[in-house]
């Protein structure tokens, strides 16, 4: 049977969510040797600027030297756009989300958010590999700077995407909407249906939220999943480390 893989993914990494994070990075550690993809927000809502945070900094740095992986997540994780002027816009600004900061940005203001974030990862010596936009969302203007980045990586709920031609890979991700008990125990029977439809999948993509550790149900439902896909022989890997082993050296060497 070919190699199955699981990636663990920490969604909205700043100081402030990781108190609510700290736990349940215990409790994975002391499953084994389990590597995790931190997606890192450089100034989260503009008031947890990383480099105000040296102890943080230091936690994400031993994180690395485990073997872990830090994504750029956003530069803001906030929408201050000027108010939606189209249905479409009004719905995934004010509905769907109201985080999704790289769907109204033009390319200049994203190529402008995009290259602070890659210089900080350069000053802390972190290495960069993937970009994942607030909410998944990327507008026109964000495709196309990203695609200038040099970075390997982007993705949304289904795929992994390969930079610059945005080249689709198949990665089922599972994620919770967890802000109340009727959205907890939809999310719960969306995932295990989910599991059965994925169950021999190449990888599966387990997208954790801050919000999903602040609930007994939810953080409890995330610690079991990953105890049984682990003795179901998936093997954790982190996005950058899958990518290189299943896609990019396989190109390289055909």
């Amino acid at each position: 049977m070919a190699e199955r893989s699981l990636m663990l993914v920490l969604h909205d990494v700043a100081p402030e969510t990781w108190p609510d994070y700290r736990p349940f990075v215990q409790a994975v550690d002391a499953l084994g040797d389990i590597p995790i993809s931190w997606l890192v927000v450089p100034d989260f809502h503009r008031r947890n600027r990383l480099e105000h945070h040296p102890e943080f900094c230091t936690m994400l740095d031993g994180r690395l030297a485990r073997g872990d992986e830090l994504v750029l997540h956003g530069c803001h994780h906030a929408d201050e756009a000027p108010t939606p002027r189209s249905p479409r816009a009004w719905f995934m600004r004010r509905i769907f989300t109201h985080e999704g900061e790289f769907y109204p940005l033009d390319e200049a203001e994203s190529t402008r958010r995009l290259q602070q974030g890659i210089e900080l990862f350069a000053r802390m010596q972190w290495p960069l590999h993937g970009f994942v936009a607030p909410a998944w969302l990327l507008g026109p203007g964000a495709r196309r700077a990203l695609a200038k980045t040099g970075l390997t990586y982007t993705s949304d709920p289904r795929h992994l995407y390969l930079l610059p031609d945005y080249t689709p890979i198949d990665a089922p991700g599972l994620v919770w909407s967890a802000r109340s008990a009727w959205r907890r125990g939809m999310s719960r029977l969306l995932s295990e249906q989910m599991l059965t439809r994925h169950r021999q999948a190449p990888v599966l993509r387990l997208g954790l939220h801050p919000v999903d550790m602040r609930h007994d149900f939810s953080r409890h439902y995330w610690q079991d999943l990953l105890t049984r896909l682990l003795q179901d022989g998936r093997r954790p890997m982190t996005k950058i480390d899958w990518l290189n082993r299943h896609v990019l050296n396989s190109s390289a060497a055909a």
